[in-house]
Parts: structure tokens; C-alpha cells; sequence
């Protein structure tokens, strides 16, 4: 009989580990959070403001019945183990079942993989909750409430916005400011002189030894006159040069690689690997591939190391084995648990590709190949570079040969490795070559490009901004909320986005800016780490942030654009409003009057949509009156183009 209860927060996740542990175990799902902040108190924050910031905590809606089946199952057990998730949040949880369900003596348990060794490893280190972490969690809690509900009320008030947030609103920051970017450049044109050989390609680079440049087409054609087709070789070197793999992933970079590898946005990919990390049955077992999904740490186990050298050296030849690289030590990095690596490194992803669903298969295969080769020798490359001369003027070519493939081996389908051979020029240094043309071609520089899902993840995360935890939650939001829409797999930040962006930053600069957020994140860490005082930190923000909110709800101006029109119900002006769905004219007198006009629209349908096959491609448009096309099951279908798809 069970009489050692194990409390775990998902039910997939408790199947697995029942089995590993034998029948003296019973392991149940608090399903997540069983408690959070009420919406009682001073402006429904759920925080005594005036008494040490203390959290009203209450049972979310809905959970009374895990909690009522979570007390009987403790009446039969002598010993309560939780086991949550082995981050910030994953302790608060432990936390809360320890206050909701008066545990007195329950103990903690954290694994980093879901494998029987790890498992029953942890069982013989257990410790107290660590009240450090749980501060930590409360006081990020309790600053995204009081930032999101105080400016999200003042957004919906004055702006029309649903939202705003301590890390949302920088990130769309990010995004309006980059806008601002492309819509100020100016381009300006240049011209380039290539000369065509019968294997290969030079591009003008200098006149002498000075770099050249040509904004125009006249001063091309001059260039172009002073040339003859004749090319005396000048100087032919070669270089062997070292090729390094990457670092294991940790939550950002496997986000981004997944986005740009493998077409999964970011809420996808943490979808599926939550699930290789809970347990995936395989033939013999159920047993989860992956370790713990949300980390900014590139540190792997010794254990691991060790028997993927093994591995390494039996598969591929001792000339394959790398070394543990050691990289530049970054700031806010919580090095509690590892990278992204698979569980073992003797499951690779074609032995057990039968037991997985397609996507699933693709993202363990991409954690494996990255983790196998971070362990693997560098490659090694020999570089070549050809300087023709031509009256003065040096044309360059390049070319690159792979010698000793190494960690390429592994991850060539991820990283481009295509050989650009020269012919063996060296042989006929000062000899001449004849070009069988010499071509001109005119460009116009270009702005910074729009943020991808994996480029913003990847600013925020150079930037110290939001956690692993928070990166995929932020995209789903300002798309969400209509602050910005995703054209080309791009973020174009909408009419509403950028004045929500700019009404805010009038009165809280000082917090929606990219220093302030990751200072912010360093103070988070340092009460982790019990070096700050948490009551201290929310009494600091809160005396300052409270009269500015107070300032703005008095001075920002009210955002209604005037129609034109009366209320045929009470004649006030008709103003433009932002709803769920976009823009709707209503009365200016609402919540007195709450007329709303009723506007046909004709939607225009293209055809089946080619992404999901489910959803109708429409027409569409932006906040400027753009046309573009895409899906109308959007947002569970991403499909957009600005072309006119033939369906």
C-alpha cells in the first residue's frame, strides 16, 4: 500500500514517475497553480499596499476539487514529497500546496530529467522549499500585477488599449522603435562591378589600397572604361581556419532555432517540448527524452559528458572528440539546473522516431544533433582569397573547402557547410586571366529589417529582458491584444501598438525602457539569492509608480477620434473605439449610452488556406488601410502575405 505521496504539477508527468518510483509511491497533479493573487483590495490588486505589500492569496477558480482530492489523498500518507517544476515558479507552487493543504513536514524534491536514475537520485537529496526562491516569484507576481493592472486599467481609460505590462510593453517598444527606424531611413543607391570568370567571380574592392565606393552609375562607367578584360593574378592565400559548434540550447536559442529551422513559433515549440520532457512512451518504457526546458544555462552534467565521449568515440573515431568549451559568463543567468540536452545520449532520434508525432520528432532530433555536436571537434576549413589587378583597381574572390568535417557530421542539416571551391589559382600566381565579362549592378541600402519571433527573443534575451519562462507568453500577448500584426512571419506594429507605445513612455519612461526592465531582473535574482530584502524592493517601486499612474489617470488626454456623426440615440459625437476584433464607431457617452453602429463589411475569400487547410484566406487590412491577405482562423493559423496568393 502507498502510503508516501508525491505531488507533482501535470498528470502526464505523474504516470511516469508513479512507475520509477514502485508501489510504496503514489504520485497525483496539482495541475499547476492551485492559488493566486485575489482581485480584492485597493484597485483589485490582491496586495495590502499599506502593510508590507503582504499577497492576498485565494484558490483559483476552479481547483477546489483537485484541492478537495489532493487532502483525501494525504489522510493515507505518512510522508508528502513535492515535486514541481525545478525553477522559481515550480517552488511557489510547492509553496502554496505546503500553506493550502497545511503541510507541515512535506519535503522537496527537484529533478532536472524525468528518468528513473534522476528520479530515484533525487529522492535521496531532499530539502526544505526554499523561501528565497518563493520571495523571488511573489515579488515578480506582485510587480506584473500591479504594473498590468494599473496601466492596463489606464490604457483602456484613455488609450483604448486592452493591456500593458512590465515586460510586454518593452518588448512592443522594441518593436514600435524599430518602425520608427525603417519609416525615418533614407536609402541611398551604390553600385557594385563583379567580373565573370568561367569558374568563379572577383568583386572590386580597392583602387590601390583604398577602399572604393560608387554611389552612381556615372562614376561606374567610369570605373568600367579604365577596365580591360584582362586580370593579372596578385596574390593567392590561403588560410586553414577552425570551424566551433554552438553551445546547447538553452530556452531562448532553441526557441529562435526552431522558429528559423523549423517554422514553430514559440508557444509550439514550448508545447512540444514540455511534452518530451514529461515522459513519451516508447516501446519498453515511458521516459522523457529532454531535460528541463526552461533555462538560460549552457552547463551539462559530467555524467552526460562522459558517456557522450563514449558515445562520440565509438560511433564516429577518437578524431571526433571535442572538449568542454567554456563561454563568456553572462549576467541574470540562473545556473540551476542544465541546457536543453536529451536524456541519453544512446537515444538518437531515428531509434525512437516511431513513437513520435512528426513535429515532436523534428524538435528532440534538433536537441540532440545540437547537443551531440557542442561535444564534438571543431571542423576545420581551408580558406582561400584571390586578389585580381586590373589597372589598379583589385577585384577579391573567396572561396572555402571543408578538410575535417568534425561536429558537422552531426549538424550539417542545421548549419550551412556548402564547399565554394576556386580553381587551384596559386599555381599561376602573376599569370593572366581573361574575364569573360565585367558587369555592373546598381542597390539601394536597406533598414533594419522587422522583428521575427526568434530575432525579438533573441533581443530581449541579449538585452536582459523578461525570463525563459516569459519569451513565448510576451509574443502571444501584443499579437493577442492587436498591438502589432505578424505580416510575413514579421511583426508590423499596429496604429493601436504605437500609440499605446507613445501615450505610455509620456509619463513612464523611466519604467518601460529596456534598463530599467533588466535591472529589474538582477533584483529578482538577488532576492533568489537572499542578498535584497523583497518588501524592501516593492516599497522602493511602489512610492514611486502609484503618483505617476495617479498623475496620468488626471492629465493624459482621453484618445477618441470624432467621426463626424451624432448618436441617433442621444446626440453625442460617434467616436472610433478599439475592441477584440478592431475598430467599431460608438457613442463618446458611453457607459450613459451604449449604442454601437452596425457596419457591413464584405469579406473577400481567396481560397483554402495552404498552411492549416482548415481556415479561408481573406482580405484583410492594416491600421493604414494596407491590403494584405491571410487566414481567417487567425491567430491559430499565422498565415499572411502581402502578394495576392493563387488558390
Amino acid at each position: 500500500m502507498a502510503d508516501k505521496l508525491v505531488i507533482v504539477e501535470s498528470p502526464s508527468k505523474s504516470k511516469t514517475i508513479e512507475k520509477y518510483l514502485g508501489n510504496k509511491y503514489k504520485v497525483v497533479a496539482s495541475m499547476g497553480h492551485i492559488r493566486d493573487l485575489s482581485t480584492k483590495g485597493k484597485h483589485g490588486l490582491g496586495i495590502e499596499t499599506d502593510n508590507d505589500f503582504n499577497p492576498i492569496y485565494e484558490v483559483i477558480k476552479g481547483k477546489g476539487k483537485i484541492i478537495k482530492e489532493l487532502k483525501k489523498n494525504l489522510k493515507d500518507s505518512k510522508e508528502v514529497y513535492l515535486a514541481t517544476d525545478p525553477d522559481r515558479e515550480g517552488e511557489a507552487i510547492s509553496w502554496h500546496l505546503k500553506e493550502e493543504l497545511g503541510l507541515k513536514n512535506a519535503k522537496r524534491v527537484i529533478f532536472n530529467e524525468i528518468t528513473k536514475s534522476a528520479v530515484t537520485e533525487a529522492f535521496n537529496h531532499v530539502r526544505d522549499i526554499d523561501e528565497n526562491l518563493v520571495h523571488s516569484q511573489e515579488t515578480r507576481r506582485m510587480l506584473d500585477r500591479i504594473i498590468g493592472f494599473r496601466l492596463s486599467k489606464l490604457a483602456r481609460s484613455k488609450i483604448g488599449g486592452k493591456s500593458a505590462g512590465r515586460v510586454q510593453s518593452v518588448a512592443l517598444k522594441l518593436i514600435v522603435d524599430r518602425e520608427k527606424e525603417i519609416e525615418n531611413f533614407i536609402s541611398e543607391e551604390y553600385w557594385s562591378v563583379t567580373a565573370k570568370f568561367k569558374d568563379f567571380d572577383a568583386d572590386l574592392e580597392k583602387y590601390g589600397t583604398k577602399k572604393i565606393e560608387l554611389k552612381n552609375e556615372l562614376e561606374t562607367d567610369e570605373v568600367l572604361e579604365k577596365l580591360s578584360n584582362a586580370f593579372k593574378i596578385e596574390t593567392v592565400d590561403k588560410k586553414s581556419k577552425k570551424k566551433q559548434s554552438k553551445f546547447p540550447f538553452i530556452t531562448s536559442t532553441l526557441q529562435q532555432e526552431a522558429s528559423n529551422r523549423l517554422g514553430f513559433t514559440s508557444k509550439k515549440t514550448m508545447m512540444i517540448a514540455q511534452k518530451l520532457y514529461e515522459g513519451i512512451d516508447l516501446k519498453d518504457e515511458t521516459v522523457g527524452l529532454i531535460t528541463y526546458m526552461r533555462t538560460d544555462s549552457t552547463r551539462l552534467s559530467s555524467e552526460f559528458i562522459k558517456s557522450t565521449f563514449d558515445y562520440i568515440e565509438n560511433k564516429y573515431g577518437e578524431k571526433y572528440l571535442g572538449v568542454v568549451k567554456k563561454g563568456k559568463q553572462k549576467e541574470n543567468v540562473q545556473d540551476a539546473h542544465e541546457a536543453i540536452r536529451p536524456t541519453s545520449i544512446n537515444r538518437d532520434p531515428e531509434s525512437i522516431k516511431e513513437y513520435l508525432s512528426n513535429d515532436e520528432y523534428k524538435l528532440y532530433k534538433i536537441i540532440y544533433s545540437r547537443a551531440l555536436a557542442y561535444l564534438m571537434k571543431d571542423a576545420q576549413v581551408e580558406q582561400t582569397s584571390v586578389v585580381l589587378d586590373n589597372n589598379n583597381y583589385k577585384f577579391k574572390a573567396t572561396g572555402q573547402v571543408i578538410i575535417f568535417d568534425g561536429y558537422l557530421k552531426v549538424y550539417s542539416d542545421y548549419e550551412s557547410s556548402e564547399d565554394k571551391v576556386l580553381p587551384p589559382l596559386d599555381k599561376y600566381k602573376s599569370e593572366i586571366l581573361v574575364a569573360s565579362s565585367i558587369e555592373k549592378e546598381q542597390h539601394f541600402t536597406k533598414p533594419l529589417p522587422r522583428y521575427t519571433e526568434a530575432k525579438l527573443i533573441k533581443e530581449m534575451e541579449e538585452l536582459g529582458i523578461g525570463r525563459p519562462s516569459t519569451y513565448s507568453k510576451t509574443m502571444e500577448t501584443i499579437v493577442n491584444r492587436n498591438y502589432v500584426d505578424v505580416i510575413e512571419k514579421k511583426f508590423v506594429p499596429t496604429e493601436m501598438g504605437k500609440n499605446i507605445t507613445e501615450k505610455l513612455q509620456e509619463y513612464f519612461s523611466y519604467l518601460i525602457n529596456v534598463e530599467y526592465t533588466a535591472n529589474m531582473e538582477n533584483d529578482l535574482d538577488k532576492i533568489a539569492e537572499g542578498n535584497i530584502n523583497w518588501v524592501s524592493i516593492m516599497k522602493e517601486f511602489y512610492d514611486d509608480f502609484e503618483p505617476k499612474v495617479l498623475e496620468a489617470f488626471e492629465k493624459m488626454e482621453k484618445e477618441q477620434k470624432e467621426t463626424g456623426e451624432l448618436c441617433p440615440e442621444c446626440n453625442s459625437p460617434l467616436v472610433i473605439k478599439h475592441g477584440k476584433y478592431g475598430e467599431f464607431i460608438a457613442c463618446s457617452n458611453y457607459p450613459t449610452c451604449k449604442y454601437i453602429k452596425k457596419e457591413y463589411k464584405e469579406v473577400v475569400e481567396i481560397g483554402k488556406c495552404p498552411k492549416c487547410k482548415e481556415g479561408t484566406v481573406i482580405e484583410k487590412k492594416t491600421k493604414k488601410g494596407k491590403v494584405f491577405y491571410g487566414c481567417n482562423k487567425y491567430p491559430n493559423c499565422d498565415y499572411a502575405s502581402w502578394d495576392k496568393p493563387e488558390l
